[in-house]
């Protein structure tokens, strides 16, 4: 058998305090951390369109962290800025119905379109709208 001192025996309790303190730490980190409200926008567009034709883009969406919604949808061509092409009617989350949007557009010469879809938060009817969630960008080819 070994014998142990009493300075090893300190420094094996300090360590023990030193780990449980740290574990605690961690513990009450993890338990902070905000849980994540549900929710998606999605967007359906065509892959090509003709040039001077009308198709249609639109989107769906829906938040649990809103108490209303309202989806717009945005396009651009070129890489230039987005611009909003069309907004759907306020919704209340309550309702159970996800928001809603449809755009006729055309593309007017040749080239790729590109488009996306805001959800906007509110909470109100007729408050600001705050942007919550984008979705992916939908290309679309006009030949």
């Amino acid at each position: 058998m070994t014998r142990t001192t009493k300075t090893e025996t300190k420094t094996r309790s300090r360590r023990r305090v030193a780990v449980t303190g740290a574990l605690g730490v961690a513990a009450l980190a993890l338990a902070a951390v905000p849980a994540h409200a549900k929710g998606a926008v999605d967007l359906t567009a065509p892959h090509t369109a003709a040039v001077g034709k009308t198709f249609t883009v639109t989107a769906h969406g829906n938040d649990d962290a809103a108490s209303y919604m309202r989806i717009c949808l945005e396009d651009r061509s070129g890489g230039h800025a987005w611009h909003q092409v069309a907004c759907g009617a306020t919704v209340a989350r309550d309702a159970g119905t996800e928001a809603r949007v449809a755009a006729h557009t055309k593309g007017a010469h040749r080239g790729s379109l590109e488009f996306r879809a805001v959800m906007y938060g509110l909470t109100s009817p007729h408050a600001h709208p705050v942007r919550w969630r984008t979705s992916n960008v939908a290309t679309v080819q006009v030949r």
